[in-house]
């Protein structure tokens, strides 16, 4: 531990990446969480705390230390905070700041269940409630959270996607509105920051039975100094929440009527003027798609370059394929007594452990079952991810779980048979104490059940023990190595087939967009381009149910607003670009348990549909704004109309308008329709704010339409749009 932490500082500091050599680098964590677990390991656990803290603190890295998760942590470091809120939480010491090291945005997906999804409003909830209660310093977990490439992915069981509902998604795209509605809020804090740094704590109101305000003064120079209104303006601001999880609520704050949503917060950077409310996203809603090419619109002249629709997809008539063999396949076997753990045998260079013995069964076994009506069962305490048994090379059942019990009947024929046992790791542990003793593959004892003199002890046995797969070692999936194996041409007939590894080849698609590849059609198992290892793939589908409408009020867990309901966990998987050839890349797979290849496709990835819905209430737009906001006696006060913003990816232009209506428009994104109240003219406003372009901005006002549709309503603007790579189209004079 020591080794490797001082590696790690000595690093930063050889490179100058410590802020007080003008690096970037302010403050350092070691451990993580470990006050989880320290009870597990009594006085050795405190003990150890102690210990890692004077080992940090005597490495001379001249930036502070922090623990997360640490309640006793000692008195030279800070104890900080995970979780989905920390607005309650305070440092164990008070001479020390309020910090949250992570802030869970989203949670981690496992094959086979529903997609985690954490609403934005309440996201931004925890954000301004933990600086409205003196917090200093908050972190997101995850940012931007990425792939599980090769066999990173841990839990066990977590999907290759490592997404985790972030603001920017796994392909490094801005998911919406969840980033834009973030961005606000920060620029809202930011207008905040004179007072929040200034004040030692905030000023508590209570404001009703679940509403209160928190409002932070900055220290004049002088006491005695009278400051004028503007004065007292520019050195105070405030935090309105409501707490409350169902009703919205009006509150009477600095002589003003102020309403607040249910479960918001409402920000004052003056103590007098709303900049933003956690609960009123204006931000757009982006909705990604995966095409072959860009569409064609019909608002705007744009015309596809032309291209061959197989570069974006695998050449079926290219497919090839050759079986792995099941079992023992090389000389690098051994055979000792007894049961063995996975992990130690394989060292984690594979997730593949075979393990073999023979069974002698007599005549009078067979006609003791046949008498009977009854079968052999193999039985085992308990067995860790994925677990197949095979009978003379052929599979007699399987089990799927964390340590569970395995009982599975089996067919033998008179003589000896072979026994083939395959333990499958689907990740390590990421958590927990004594994850070094968590293992894999078989716990207890491995007996045969049903036989004429009685159960078969197999735990003390003869087993021949095989690391991994012929095609693993012997790099199948490598551009160097692969040519070497024995592939044939895939026929029709041969699918699916199960233990099998195929290869293609394909070209990449034009363009900037990220490349996503559907592996929907596959089974379970492996799959690799250009040698590159993309990650472990599932078509393991997720319950039908639990997917109702997501309501943001109210504290948030993991099992709250799932997604992807009665579908595939993951289907599309992330190829780098930087892993593409122009052509002839290679696509390796090893499937498990049976797939269609030909089904396989590769598109690109890009934000599509882009919705908006802002209205007269919403506030002027944040992005205007800095800590000169008051100046000359302007106040927030006299600031513009609400704006809409909408923009696409880079390289991107908003191709077409599917709707837009300035009045009483209904739905939501992919589901707008119009009310009684429409400006006529709103197509024609936002079309010639916005069409052609990446980015553009249509203020909420009557006067950007002309008038008034509809007197004494308060109106919105809703948009939708499509969007399109400028490389694919061009646009007509």
């Amino acid at each position: 531990m020591q080794r490797f932490v001082k590696k790690i500082v000595d690093l930063l500091r050889d490179k100058k990446l410590f802020c007080w050599q003008g690096g970037p680098v302010i403050m350092l964590q070691v451990e993580n969480e470990y006050g989880n677990i320290e009870s597990s390991y009594g006085k050795r656990g405190q003990e150890y705390i102690k210990w890692v803290a004077n080992m940090a603190l005597g490495l001379g890295a001249e930036v502070p230390w922090v623990m997360c998760q640490q309640k006793d942590a000692p008195s030279t470091i800070i104890n900080s905070c995970n979780g989905y809120y920390c607005d309650g939480f305070k440092a164990n010491s008070p001479s020390k700041p309020i910090f949250w090291t992570e802030n869970w945005d989203g949670w981690f997906s496992s094959w086979g269940e529903r997609l985690p999804h954490r609403p934005v409003e309440d996201l931004a909830f925890s954000v301004a409630r933990f600086f409205q209660r003196e917090g200093s310093f908050q972190n997101y977990y995850m940012y931007f959270g990425g792939t599980n490439f090769g066999r990173t992915a841990g839990g066990p069981f977590y999907i290759t996607s490592y997404d985790y509902d972030s603001p920017i998604d796994e392909y490094g795209l801005i998911r919406e509105p969840k980033w834009g509605h973030l961005k606000d809020l920060h620029t809202a804090l930011k207008l905040c920051e004179p007072a929040l740094v200034s004040a030692d704590s905030p000023q508590y109101i209570k404001l009703g039975p679940k509403q209160e305000a928190h409002v932070y003064h900055m220290k004049s120079q002088t006491d005695d100094l009278k400051l004028s209104e503007l004065e007292t303006l520019r050195n105070c601001s405030a935090f309105l929440a409501n707490i409350d999880e169902r009703k919205a609520v009006a509150v009477k704050f600095n002589g003003q009527t102020y309403n607040l949503p249910p479960w918001s917060v409402s920000i004052l950077p003056d103590c007098q003027n709303v900049v933003f409310n956690t609960a009123k996203v204006a931000a757009q809603t982006s909705i990604k798609i995966l095409e072959l090419s860009a569409p064609l619109s019909a608002n705007v002249s744009l015309k596809l370059h032309p291209a061959d629709q197989n570069e974006l997809s695998i050449i079926a008539n290219s497919w090839m394929t050759v079986k792995e063999p099941i079992g023992i396949w090389s000389d690098q076997n051994f055979t000792v007594k007894g049961i063995l753990e996975h992990l130690n045998v394989t060292k984690d260079r594979s997730d593949y452990l075979w393990y073999l013995t023979r069974i002698h069964v007599s005549n009078d076994d067979i006609k003791f079952w046949k008498e009977r009506n009854i079968s052999p069962t193999v039985m085992i305490d308990s067995v860790r991810d994925v677990f197949r048994v095979f009978v003379n090379g052929k599979i007699a059942g399987s089990a799927i779980g964390q340590w569970v019990k395995f009982v599975q009947p089996v067919q033998f024929l008179e003589g000896y048979n072979d026994l083939l046992l395959l333990s499958q790791a689907m990740g390590l542990q990421n958590s927990g104490a004594f994850i070094e003793k968590d293992g894999a593959g078989i716990r207890g004892r491995i007996k045969l059940t049903g036989f004429k003199n009685g159960d078969i002890d197999l735990s003390e046995s003869l087993w021949t023990y095989q690391v991994g797969l012929k095609g693993e070692f012997l790099n199948f999936y490598s551009l160097e190595e692969n040519e070497k194996a024995d592939w044939t041409k895939l026929s029709v007939d041969a699918i699916p087939s199960t233990f099998t590894w195929y290869k293609a080849y394909f070209s990449s698609p034009d363009g900037t967009d990220p490349v996503a590849i559907n592996l929907g059609s596959m089974g379970k198992g492996q799959a690799w381009v250009n040698g590159h290892h993309i990650g472990r793939y599932w078509s393991a589908v997720s319950p039908k149910d639990g997917c109702a409408k997501c309501d943001y009020r109210g504290a948030y867990n993991s099992g709250k607003c799932v997604t992807n309901c009665g579908r595939p966990t993951q289907s599309w998987y992330h190829i780098p670009r930087s892993w593409l050839k122009e052509s002839s890349n290679l696509l390796v797979l090893f499937e498990e348990t049976g797939g269609n290849p030909l089904e396989i496709v590769v598109k690109l990835y890009s934000t599509g549909v882009i919705c908006g819905q802002v209205s007269e209430s919403h506030y002027p737009p944040l992005r205007k704004l800095s800590n000169d906001y008051i100046s000359d006696g302007e106040t927030l006060s006299n600031r513009a109309n609400p704006e809409m913003f909408l923009h696409c990816d880079d390289g991107h232009v908003i191709s077409s308008l599917e709707f837009a209506s300035y009045g009483t428009p209904q739905g939501s994104c992919n589901k707008f329709s119009r009310g009684r109240c429409h400006a006529t003219n709103s197509l024609s406003v936002v079309s010639q704010a916005c069409l052609g372009k990446n980015s553009c901005t249509v203020e909420v006002s009557n006067s950007a339409f002309g008038g008034d549709p509809c007197h004494s309503i308060v109106k919105t603007l809703a948009v939708e749009a499509r969007c399109s790579s400028t490389s694919s189209i061009h646009f007509s004079v």
